[in-house]
């Protein structure tokens, strides 16, 4: 199936316009403020141009509840560094029970161990009320880390409500995270409380999680307690387990006391998320309650469309920053979709029988599963009744022209696609989509409100339609705050603010069209993304250590036109030592069970030495642009290299790969 790239496939009609949340928002403006905008680009250029003007009138919009006003609404517009609304003190999860007739749906779950279950606004209120006692008993308090080794199952949700509620720090981990990965990103952060799970199910089979759980335990002295809820087996052993009390307890509530809710200042952590660069152990992000709330606020209203008559699902887990996306559904009022297991499992047409079970009016996924679902050339549309679903949205890498014009083709014809592109860096994709614009295949619909994207060359200056570093030239709500201990500012600086001083470079390629469109063209760094989920090369070496014929090793993520991508693994053997088939599945072994299924290498390559730079760097980011085709002369310093023949090993792969 070709399509070209820029071909319109979608364009909403004047009665569609005027029913949705942003044209709502847009005479508000008009009514309110004497703001006149004819279309989306005058709006976002309003956005972008008065920020501080429109960040309160999101506040203002959304009726923000503060313990106490707001004297300024930005401190500067240094990056980093910059303050929103400092002086607030603000709670999410009263914004999440803001208004809310008890009686309607929340939340939609269901899993491969558990059928489809519903769960309305008072039920939810209530639980996360008992959770936010049992939290209290145990001693949480602002500014406590609350861990959880969950999938995406309902009591996640309840425990991270409890958790936001108390002004305590989430943060979550995904099941089918290794141990050494889990302990590498928790023990930074040294948690009061545990959430865990005995075990799960992914694509039919049973995974035990009960030793790892203890192995983590074992790893986090500072951890007070441990909540342990019997999900693979509802009879399951945690007598192993440290200070454990069983989930049925941590729900036992007074019913006399009400959800209460610890106001924090506006810029202070709701919680920390986990995005890997290329060394070190992963860089554990801290966003703010103040931030998340407006931005999601924002992006889950206007770019989405969401509201209490919608039914919002991402197939996520919770070791992706989407989870934390997909929770903030609820702000708006629209019930969320939570699915724990494998998409693809009996087969793929799953997902979409699930969307028809639930009544999705917005099914959010990954690029990589919609390509999929084309190319084995399924007909959901044909096979099931879709008759609720008006959005599909993608993200997690580049979805592909052909992938857009499948989804009208043999989904829906008259549906709006929204390729999205953001990161865990700020828990929110900046570049989205808009129900009021066309869809073009292959292209995001539109800059979101109140970013300052913009796309750099080399020389740090902006270019229309032509690919460049995705940029943003003014604060944003939802950048870090800071990283945890990254006391004076080092790493956060190192990780966005080195490339172009003073300006947040995000390590994606964008094109921005004539249009206002944008094309994203992937990471212009070395992280390894594999299905959304982001894991520094650091931790794929860490596990490719642990096999003792390994002397060296370098993976890098080479993405496809398909919308997906190779990870092809470079290996330097011990002197005397050949890389076997053996070999070759003890490696794949240990990045298994030590980072996740995910991030197994496609293909593992003997090489006799590994280019790296004086000072002993690996040459990641040249590789994988090499490996991409382009000249290795324009994307390495020959003179800064310590072997430079090393390099022609890779510039022969490259052509052997092209060519064949």
């Amino acid at each position: 199936m070709q399509v070209k790239e820029g071909t319109l496939l979608w364009q909403p009609d004047e009665i569609q316009k005027k029913q949705t949340n942003i044209f709502a928002f847009m005479d508000w403006l008009r009514d309110t403020k004497g703001l006149h905008f004819e279309d989306y680009h005058s709006l976002w250029q309003w956005s972008v141009d008065h920020i501080e003007a429109f960040w309160e009138s999101q506040w203002e919009y959304f009726g923000i509840k503060s313990a106490k006003p707001y004297q300024t609404i930005l401190s500067s517009h240094e990056m980093p560094g910059a303050q929103w609304f400092s002086e607030a003190t603000v709670n999410y999860t009263e914004h999440i029970f803001k208004n809310r007739d008890k009686r309607k749906l929340a939340i939609i779950h269901a899993s491969e161990i558990r059928g489809k279950a519903e769960v309305t606004w008072g039920q939810l209120y209530r639980d996360t009320s008992a959770m936010q006692q049992t939290l209290l008993k145990m001693g949480v308090e602002k500014g406590d880390r609350v861990v959880a080794y969950l999938p995406n199952i309902y009591e996640t949700t309840i425990a991270f409500l409890a958790t936001a509620s108390l002004g305590a720090i989430w943060s979550s981990a995904s099941p089918d995270f290794g141990t050494q990965s889990v302990i590498d990103r928790f023990k930074q952060i040294q948690p009061k409380v545990m959430i865990t799970i005995d075990g799960y199910r992914y694509g039919g089979r049973n995974f035990d999680r009960l030793e790892v759980v203890s192995d983590i335990q074992s790893a986090l002295p500072t951890l007070k307690a441990t909540i342990a809820i019997p999900y693979l087996n509802q009879h399951a052993d945690f007598s192993r387990l440290k200070n454990a009390i069983s989930w049925s307890d941590a729900l036992t509530m007074d019913d006399t006391k009400p959800l209460t809710y610890v106001h924090v200042p506006f810029n202070d952590p709701i919680w920390v998320l986990y995005s890997s660069g290329t060394t070190g152990k992963p860089k554990p992000i801290v966003q703010s309650q103040g931030g998340i709330l407006l931005e999601h606020l924002k992006a889950l209203t206007f770019h989405m469309d969401l509201g209490e008559n919608t039914r919002f699902f991402w197939y996520t887990t919770t070791g992706w920053m989407m989870w934390n996306f997909l929770i903030g559904g609820l702000l708006t009022g629209s019930t969320i979709i939570l699915y724990d297991g494998n998409p693809a499992y009996p087969d793929k047409n799953f997902l979409w029988q699930f969307a028809e079970q639930t009544k999705m009016t917005s099914f959010g996924t990954s690029a990589s599963y919609l390509t999929a679902c084309m190319k084995d050339q399924i007909e959901p549309g044909r096979e099931f009744n879709l008759e609720h679903l008006t959005n599909i949205s993608s993200t997690g890498s580049p979805l592909p022209p052909e992938a857009f014009q499948w989804c009208c083709n043999h989904v829906k014809t008259d549906i709006w696609i929204a390729s999205a592109s953001g990161g865990t860096d700020v828990c929110t994709a900046f570049i989205l989509g808009s129900p009021i614009l066309p869809v073009y295949a292959g292209e995001l619909q539109c800059m979101g409100l109140g970013a300052k994207i913009e796309s750099f060359n080399n020389q740090g200056l902006p270019e229309i339609g032509e690919i460049g570093e995705l940029v943003l030239t003014e604060p944003f709500p939802t950048m870090p705050i800071f990283f945890w201990n990254d006391k004076d500012g080092t790493r956060l600086q190192e990780s966005y603010f080195d490339t172009f001083p003073g300006i947040w470079c995000h390590g994606d390629y964008l094109k921005i069209t004539e249009r206002n469109t944008a094309v994203i063209y992937g990471r212009s760094d070395a992280t390894i993304n594999r299905g959304g989920i982001r894991i520094g090369t650091s931790e794929i070496y860490r596990a490719v250590d642990r096999v003792n014929e390994v002397e060296d090793s370098l993976i890098v993520d080479i993405p496809d036109e398909g919308g997906q991508s190779r990870t092809p693994l470079f290996v330097v053997m011990k002197e005397g030592v050949t890389l076997t088939e053996e070999i070759a599945g003890s490696i794949k072994k240990q990045i298994r069970t030590q980072c996740s299924p995910r991030h197994v290498p496609t293909a593992i390559h003997e090489v006799k030495e590994l280019p790296k730079t004086l000072n002993g760097k690996k040459l990641e980011v040249p590789i994988k642009k090499i490996l991409m085709g382009m000249d290795a002369e324009k994307v390495v310093n020959i003179g800064s290299l310590s072997n430079k023949r090393a390099l022609d090993y890779f510039v022969a792969f490259s052509k052997a790969n092209q060519n064949g």
